[in-house]
């Protein structure tokens, strides 16, 4: 069902339609109570056998089988891992779930993720949101998403949106150095990370921190089956560029390195280390890294990889001597001699002398360990603080804050180490501050409300923090007191300190200290501790050598030496080098989880518990026993009793009285007074128990689930009733509006069509009226057909052109050569015979004549005007074809001399204003020279039969190719013109030869050369 809401100016109407999108049905479904039944209640809060852990667990199966991963308890969200994609991580989804109401849409990580967003900038306070689970929940995915959300919703300008990058890109670099495949998850967080991200007043994330937490720095040495090392070096060798393997000395294959191969699954189907180590190349340069730290950093990792390899074999003695030599040269820098005594002596300090022991085999191996593991973890604590500044917000105005813890845990084994009591204590002091600021803000609520607070029963934690953590008596300091005491102190021996010192402690057992049952079920090097969330069994094999982690103060000194600066960085020389030895990694770990709750202490909490819905990975699998067990552990249940103690439902009154006012005739449609008092006259219609509800000063508190699910109901029914009331309204409406669109419509067309067959009549006499001026225009252009080319016959001849060209086209003669076949072109296009000529003539000869041929030819270049009366009066007995302006050059010196060319039916002339300076009988011309360059000059050859008579002229007109042409017309001889190259020689006069030579060059130029040529350059 889709909501459209149609608000009018006093009423607010519903209006239920269809809808087509599967995910608003999902969601709506599940905002409608009524489907309760089918798709369980999305607040736990809800539930009337909220004691009952089997009513949680049929709830929570019935949402996961609907694809409904997400369920309140109050406000923290439980997350089960579908194992799957789902689409509800888009931008589309992020925008819903911006500035709503936490309650408004159904559960989301988004939604809590906008509130504690909202909450803070409102409040101006800092939040912290905790996010837990075993391995494999989707603690590391949660946390993703979260900051995805703030990417997204966050103001953005180019320096936010580097931050926001940083933040973003910070997660793989983590993941590749902290992260490896366990037996539970292919990407196991092996360290505890909390990250603050710092928004400024307006909201934009501006920074950020990171602390981590007990990295698992054994796994760098050492891997169970089916387990793999760090993800970093996979994606080294796997993906690391040719190059840059052979700059490290390393091989393109896993199984060549001995801390890559114990737990024999090097290669992960889920996991491409190809395409991972991309992304941690670009991440690394995002967050700032230069090329040396990146090529540093490297180095370091395929050091620890070459260290794995180094193998130790005994001497006569019985002390270890390396036995190959190959893996030291890629050993951070350091020289091989000062690297093969720290690997295999230990340096003792008496007084004021230096002893070096050499070391057994399984010293020295432990020491390559414990080396292996040192240089990895200070690297990682190194790339953390890397990554810190980066981060690292230089405005010293106040910010806001919220954090995301990304912790381990709670962890149950088939066998548990030192690392597990670790995770496992860190979740019980989460625990205890989770129930102590679950009830403070409960209490809070009630305060401020005006309710009486009603003490909650629940399970308080610190009897069993205090058994681990309590000064002189704890596990902890028999621990550190067995790891510090001179003698024989072995795994054992601790084990047996603990059942001396806390043997009478209800939540401790041994397998000397149980009965006959339990001790069936225990062995001898195992102690079991009743956590909060049930038994679990640990072996004290390890625990020592784990909580000492030891490096010898002379393996610091080699790392000294080192030409790494990352190394330098991480083993400076100011370090003390005190003889007193260092914090247990335990008591390391214990204090950091003191600085962490006094850090939430501060923080408003808001919880995600992340829960694993089978071993297998399998989507829609369901497995019962497995998820009751974290149910029980993640305190899900202790959660929901303290949420559930007073009431179980809250609602501002302006909430309340929106969703439920069509129920009450007072308060529907709109209630004039105040929210509190619209509520109060709803729930007395409804007729609601004194002890079913409580009136604070901001909200109305219900009991019990049942009062609200018959409140819900109620709507329901009524909302349906409503909605046939506003249907048939809203149909009236849209009928009457359709109708006078309809109306309104008509009068339109009618309007147009008028003005359109208006406009058409006009349209008809207008062209009437231009067709009779064509008409006038036309037959003026007839009867002017012969004259020259002017304004009252250019389109009559335009028209005689178009229609001689169309039916050429549909009459050309099948071959070139039938020359009689071609139609008669009319007089006024006798122009297209002449060009055909000029190009029989010059085409392919002469360079300048392709720009000649846009050019159309005339009648004449000089009009009967411009030509002398006297030369007209002399030549009047023959007709004038064609006259044309030159320059001619003096036979003797070659001076020019503006003159005028013109032709008639019998004879050129060369005229010079009133006189004819020279006749050429077309009989007596023996031909036409002119170049093949792009010059304009001619030379009419003569026939001179006595010294008197004038020789050839040397001419230069502009008019060229239409001159020749209808000299050619006129003589009838085509084969009169010659195109030559080089030079012309004519004759000045009888017995008397001059020459003209053409070239070309850079300039046109006409001048008298040295050798008494005359010289025409051309371009």
């Amino acid at each position: 069902i889709a909501f459209l809401l149609i608000k009018t100016l006093t009423t607010c109407l519903i209006i239920f339609l269809p809808s087509k999108s599967h995910e608003t049905k999902r969601q709506n479904m599940e905002a409608s109570l009524t489907a309760r039944d089918r798709v369980g209640i999305q607040d736990f809060v809800l539930l009337d056998t909220y004691t009952s852990e089997t009513a949680c667990l049929d709830n929570l199966r019935k949402r996961f089988h609907e694809n409904l991963i997400y369920t309140y308890i109050g406000t923290l969200l439980v997350s089960v891992n579908p194992y799957k994609e789902l689409d509800i991580y888009s931008k589309k989804q992020m925008d819903t779930y911006m500035g709503v109401n936490f309650f408004e849409l159904p559960p989301h990580i988004y939604a809590l993720a906008d509130n504690a967003f909202r909450t803070m900038m409102s409040e101006f306070n800092n939040h912290f949101i905790l996010i837990s689970g075993e391995s494999g929940a989707g603690k590391t995915e949660a946390s993703k998403k979260i900051l995805q959300f703030y990417a997204v919703s966050c103001p953005s300008t180019k320096v936010l949106n580097n931050v926001r990058d940083r933040l973003l890109l910070s997660n793989p670099v983590l993941e590749a150095f902290g992260n490896a495949k366990t037996l539970k998850n292919d990407n196991s967080s092996r360290f505890g990370k909390y990250m603050d991200i710092q928004f400024d007043h307006q909201g934009g994330a501006v920074g950020g921190h990171i602390l981590s937490y007990l990295l698992e720095k054994s796994r760098v040495v050492h891997q169970n089956h089916g387990e793999r090392n760090f993800h970093i070096f996979y994606q080294l060798v796997e993906g690391g560029e040719e190059d840059l393997l052979r700059w490290l000395g390393l091989e393109r294959n896993c199984k060549h390195y001995r801390y890559l191969v114990q737990g024999n699954c090097a290669k992960v189907s889920s996991i491409n280390d190809k395409s991972d180590w991309k992304t941690v190349r670009k991440a690394l340069s995002v967050i700032d890294l230069s090329e040396s730290d990146i090529e540093n950093l490297f180095g370091i990792i395929a050091s620890v990889l070459h260290m794995g390899n180094i193998k130790f074999e005994a001497d006569a003695r019985g002390y270890a001597m390396l036995n190959n030599n190959q893996e030291m040269q890629w050993l951070l820098g350091i020289p091989n001699q000062v690297l093969q005594q720290g690997l295999t002596h230990r340096k003792i300090e008496a007084k004021s002398e230096e002893v070096f022991s050499p070391f057994s085999v399984d010293h020295a191996v432990y020491a390559r360990d414990a080396l292996a593991k040192a240089i990895y973890g200070r690297t990682f604590s190194w790339l953390v603080n890397k990554i810190n500044e980066s981060l690292a917000n230089m405005d010293s105005s106040r910010k806001t804050v919220i954090g995301l813890l990304d912790i381990y845990g709670f962890e149950v084994f088939s066998v548990n180490s030192f690392e597990q009591f670790c995770i496992n204590y860190c979740n019980e002091k989460l625990q205890q501050l989770f129930i102590e600021l679950t009830l403070k803000s409960e209490q809070e609520e009630y305060e401020m409300e005006g309710i009486e607070w009603e003490p909650v029963p629940y399970f308080n934690n610190k009897i069993i923090c205090d058994l681990v953590e309590e000064k002189f008596r704890g596990i902890i300091s028999l621990l550190d007191e067995e790891c510090l005491r001179p003698g024989e102190a072995t795994d054992l021996t601790f084990l047996e300190k603990m059942e001396d010192k806390i043997g009478g402690h209800p939540h401790f057992v041994t397998h000397k200290l149980a009965d006959q049952k339990t001790r069936k079920t225990l062995k001898r090097g195992d102690f079991r501790l009743l956590h909060y969330a049930g038994e679990v069994t640990y072996c004290v094999v390890g625990f020592l050598d784990k909580n000492n982690d030891l490096l010898y103060r002379n393996g610091k000194e080699v790392m000294r030496q080192s030409k790494n600066a990352i190394i330098k960085h991480c083993f400076p020389s100011t370090e003390p080098d005190s003889k007193r030895r260092p914090e247990t990694v335990v008591t390391q770990f214990k204090n950091s989880l003191v600085g962490l709750t006094e850090i939430l202490m501060m923080k408003e909490p808001w919880y995600v518990r992340c829960i694993k819905p089978n071993e297998a990975k399998q989507p829609g699998h369901f497995d019962d026993v497995l998820v009751r067990h974290q149910v029980k552990y993640l305190g899900l249940m202790e959660h929901l009793r303290v949420r559930r103690a007073g009431f179980a439902y809250r609602r501002k009154y302006e909430v309340f009285l929106q969703r439920y006012k069509p129920l009450c005739p007072d308060t529907w449609p709109n209630w004039k007074g105040t929210a509190a008092e619209g509520v109060r006259c709803l729930i007395k219609h409804l007729g609601y128990k004194s002890d079913e509800y409580k009136m604070g000063r901001t909200k109305i508190f219900i009991r019990h689930p049942r009062t609200l699910f018959a409140t819900e109901d109620a709507f329901q029914v009524c909302k349906h009733k409503l909605a046939t009331r506003i249907q048939a309204k809203y149909k009236g409406y849209k009928v009457k509006g359709d109708y006078l669109k309809q109306r309104e419509a008509a009068t339109k067309i009618e309007t147009c069509w008028r003005g359109m067959m208006a406009r058409r009549e006009r349209q008809r006499r207008a062209w009437a009226v231009t067709d009779l001026l064509i008409c006038s225009r036309f037959i003026k252009g007839f009867m002017n057909r012969h004259q020259p080319a002017c304004t009252d016959n250019s389109e009559y001849l335009a028209f005689v052109r178009h229609s001689y060209l169309t039916r050429l086209k549909e009459n050309l003669p099948k071959t070139i050569l039938e020359k009689d076949s071609w139609l008669t072109p009319p007089p006024i296009l006798q122009e297209l015979l002449l060009k055909a000529q000029t190009s029989a003539l010059f085409k392919g000869k002469k360079e300048n004549y392709p720009f000649s041929v846009c050019r159309p030819f005339a009648d004449t270049r000089i009009c009967a005007e411009d030509i002398s009366i006297k030369v007209l009066q002399m030549i009047q007995h023959e007709k004038v074809k064609y006259s044309v302006p030159v320059v001619k050059y003096d036979r003797n010196g070659f001076r020019p001399r503006l003159r005028q060319l013109i032709f008639t039916q019998e004879a050129a002339y060369l005229v010079e204003e009133a006189k004819i300076k020279q006749r050429i009988d077309y009989s007596s011309l023996k031909g036409v020279s002119v170049s093949n360059l792009s010059d304009n000059f001619l030379i009419l050859h003569v026939t001179c039969d006595d010294s008197k008579q004038k020789g050839d002229l040397v001419l230069q007109c502009d008019f060229l190719f239409e001159a020749l042409t209808k000299l050619s017309v006129i003589v009838n001889k085509q084969n009169c013109i010659h195109v030559v190259q080089g030079s012309v020689r004519f004759d000045i006069q009888p017995g008397r030869e001059g020459f003209v030579d053409f070239k070309s060059g850079q300039e046109s130029m006409v001048y008298r050369a040295k050798n008494g040529h005359l010289m025409v350059v051309s371009l």
